[in-house]
């Protein structure tokens, strides 16, 4: 999970708020301090963890919770307030026809950004053209065309052309009747003056509608500095932060550049493709509170499963009372293919509070295996569960190399999510809420 230690801190800082007696000035005080120490072991900057701090005791000594908030619940609120405006610097990239021109110095993962942004934008359904005008790195327009094959977008580049401006208004030229057009620029190892011309010559031939920079977060507070000096040099409009999953010094990357004249607009989030997230305070900071995010759990899983009637009609009788382990495969194979255990089970509340008591890589493993037990089962014994019991328990384990009381527990797993099933079938209100979303997932997926 990205900034794992700080948001342990701060739900830490949470749970000493919701255990106290009371919320008076020492409590107050104490949180502070607290808070403070979380957000300087994340590498935000001094003068803003004071600032920050500060605002939050003074609101909570001062102001009266709104009516139907008790005083716990307002200084949370206020905690989380604040935390948001640290981070809050603008929208993200707009989902529309544009062009994005990205630059960045040597080894922050431009390229590779370059290609999760693509596959981005074609998960939402626009054609994508990849423009390579890295002319000094050898390997950039290689390694630029292994990423488009792989997500599916085109590729343009000249082997061998060292005027970058020259391809790349040839590649605008081949590229006009894409939707969205990303252009990969070079980089060095700093901001020379050399660069600066090659990308304003870049700009001139592209006219983007976004220059985004590429930064390594483990530059930490560095990082505004270098938006600022990318911003006085080609008018960055955006920033993507990468290595966001592997860095302690995060926090201090994201309050750096969100001070900056450019704003957030996405932060990478591991190495696969799919590993680039929408940048949003409000829903970054839920997740880092322990709150959860439905609203992005709900849009990857509208992403990858667009047009996979198998899982929606999985879903769909898991609340209409018709779950077997046919749905439950379904089901399991869904999860697999969102990403990591730990960073789905970090978008639902509450889960976080747990991280210490579930060991993801064993769960993670399990879920493979009952996957294996599973495709050992005849299609009867998959719609019928009931019936797997003495001798096709014995069978099924042998065949799926495992032991029986390793199906054993496959069945009291299925059996414990179709109680749970049944008790959310049951209540209408909820059973009718969570079919008109999976009524609305529908229209959108046939858009």
């Amino acid at each position: 999970m990205v900034l794992e230690g700080l948001g342990k801190s701060l739900r830490n800082v949470l749970g000493k708020i919701s255990g106290a007696s009371s919320v008076d000035d020492e409590l107050i005080k104490e949180i502070s301090k607290d808070l403070q120490r979380a957000l300087l072991q994340a590498d935000v900057n001094v003068q803003l963890v004071l600032k920050l701090t500060s605002k939050v005791q003074e609101r909570a000594l001062n102001e009266k919770p709104p009516a139907g908030k008790s005083p716990k619940e307002h200084v949370i609120g206020i905690i989380y307030d604040e935390l948001v405006s640290l981070l809050d610097n603008g929208e993200g990239l707009h989902l529309k026809p544009q062009k994005i021109m990205m630059v960045g110095l040597y080894g922050q993962g431009k390229t590779t950004t370059c290609g999760k942004l693509a596959n981005y934008f074609m998960k939402k359904g626009f054609t994508v053209g990849l423009i390579g005008a890295d002319v000094y790195r050898p390997a950039a327009l290689d390694q630029l065309s292994q990423l488009g094959q792989k997500v599916g977008a085109e590729v343009y580049g000249e082997p061998g052309e060292k005027n970058a401006a020259k391809i790349v208004k040839n590649g605008m030229a081949a590229f006009k009747d894409k939707k969205i057009v990303i252009v990969d620029t070079s980089g060095r190892h700093a901001l020379e003056d050399d660069l600066i011309q090659e990308l304003k010559d870049i700009d001139a031939a592209a006219k983007p509608d976004e220059r985004v920079l590429v930064l390594d977060s483990q530059v930490g507070q560095q990082a505004g500095p270098q938006a600022e000096a990318f911003h006085a040099a080609v008018g960055v409009t955006g920033v993507i932060l990468t290595k966001m999953d592997g860095t302690a010094k995060g926090g201090g990357a994201l309050s750096a550049v969100s001070k900056t004249d450019a704003r957030i607009v996405f932060i990478g989030t591991g190495e696969h493709i799919r590993d680039l997230e929408p940048f949003d305070a409000n829903r970054f900071i839920s997740r880092l509170l322990g709150m959860g995010d439905l609203s992005y759990l709900a849009q990857i899983a509208k992403d990858e499963f667009a047009g996979d009637e198998s899982v929606e009609q999985a879903s769909k009788n898991m609340l209409s009372g018709k779950f077997t382990l046919v749905d439950m495969y379904q089901q399991m194979a869904a999860v697999t293919k969102m990403g990591p255990l730990q960073k789905v089970m970090s978008m639902l509340p509450g889960m976080s509070s747990m991280e210490d008591k579930i060991d993801y890589d064993e769960s993670q493993k399990r879920l493979a295996q009952f996957r294996v037990i599973m495709d050992s089962m005849t299609l009867q014994e998959k719609e019928q569960p009931a019936i797997i019991k003495g001798k096709r328990i014995d069978r099924i384990a042998a065949g799926s190399g495992v032991e029986p009381k390793d199906v054993r527990l496959l069945l009291k797993q299925y059996n414990q999510s179709r109680k749970m099933m049944g008790t959310i079938g049951k209540d209408r209100k909820m059973r009718k809420k969570l079919m008109k979303q999976f009524g609305d997932m529908d229209a959108d997926m046939g858009q």
